[in-house]
């Protein structure tokens, strides 16, 4: 367990009804902890629990050395230097941008210097003057973030800040909460039940199932573990980390991976730079030859290491490609009429369409 200056701890229980909330984690004190699982599973109640806004919650939160409770304290919701966004940004109305701005950094004491910057950094400026009814979804969330980050809390809680807005404005957001992951150095706990924004920020991931903490830790070994976790196994894949190699005159980038060369459909992003990919196992079908008359770009030869039983009758394929770990998801027919052992040599088909990043 890391040393508790360097760390977020949260062992907390919450009766409510039938429901139980009941976790026990440690987190890290940087980054991004995604705390991901299915509508009414406890996220929320989590995040209201951590910046005091559930009375009943009893147990231990501590925040990078700062008790918030725990049996003989407890410090209320106003002394939590905690910034919450919601999935509705909840600005104020009869104020204009920068009003909404000031309001909660005047009450938190803070610099100008923090305030100017997270305009900045967040593209503002040009902003300030207007009234929240005037701005679009994805402006609005800028403005909740900015707001949440001038008081200069020692956390921020997100719950399911992208999932009002479409897909354009998702792609305007989550490019800055990394930015915020990078330059705000406090540890944010991201609550979500979309599995491509937990791939695409999870620094930690924590799995929530029925108030109870299924699974916990470094986000890669959660999503690659080749016992595929309940709660994702519905749409099992792996998560592969590349590099941006080039970019064609139709959006497709050229990535780097370990296992093999990968042509996707993804956002603008700089020569060399990191990403990740997440391949499905519906995603993958495989052969025993290699076919160059194909719509298919992606071929990956690969090794079969286990097949397992999946839902509706279907067989799971594990696969190693040159090291790196591939899902496919295939029809017992299509088992039987490739005659699959472990050992055997095939290649991987990955439709570029089907790969996002």
């Amino acid at each position: 367990m890391a040393e508790a200056a360097d760390s977020v701890r949260i062992a907390v229980q919450l009766a409510r009804g039938a429901f139980r909330l009941d976790v026990d984690l440690c987190l890290p004190a940087r980054g991004i902890s995604v705390v991901f699982g299915p509508s009414g599973c406890g996220k929320s109640t989590l995040l209201r629990a951590i910046a005091g806004l559930e009375p009943a919650t009893r147990g231990h939160i501590e925040i990078g050395g700062q008790c918030w409770q725990d049996e003989h304290h407890l410090l209320p919701p106003h002394q939590r230097a905690v910034g919450m966004v919601f999935q509705h940004a909840a600005l104020l109305p009869h104020l204009s941008v920068e009003g909404n701005l000031r309001y909660g950094w005047r009450r938190a004491g803070s610099t100008e210097a923090v305030l100017r910057r997270w305009i900045e950094t967040l593209g503002l400026a040009a902003l300030l003057s207007r009234k929240p009814a005037s701005l679009s979804g994805g402006e609005r969330q800028r403005v909740a973030l900015a707001r949440a980050l001038v008081t200069q809390p020692r956390c921020l809680l997100l719950d399911e800040p992208l999932s009002a807005l479409d897909l354009d404005r998702r792609a305007e957001i989550l490019p800055l909460l990394e930015t915020i992951r990078r330059e705000a150095g406090i540890p944010m706990l991201y609550v979500t039940h979309s599995i491509d924004e937990a791939v695409r920020l999870a620094d930690h991931l924590v799995l929530l199932e029925a108030g109870q903490v299924r699974a916990s830790g470094a986000a890669l070994d959660i999503l690659n573990h080749p016992d595929v976790p309940p709660l994702l196994a519905e749409d099992a894949g792996v998560v592969v980390e590349a590099r941006v190699r080039a970019r064609d005159a139709h959006g497709l980038l050229a990535l780097t991976t370990a296992a093999g060369p990968l042509w996707v459909h993804a956002a603008v992003h700089p020569d060399a730079a990191p990403i990740r990919v997440r391949i499905r196992a519906r995603d993958v079908s495989l052969t025993l030859s290699r076919h160059e008359d194909s719509s298919v770009l992606n071929l990956l030869p690969a090794t079969v290491v286990t097949i397992t039983p999946a839902a509706h009758g279907q067989r799971r394929v594990q696969l190693d490609a040159n090291g790196q770990m591939l899902l496919a998801l295939i029809s017992q027919r299509s088992l039987e009429h490739l005659q699959l052992q472990s050992g055997m040599s095939v290649w991987a088909q990955i439709k570029a369409a089907a790969l996002l990043a």
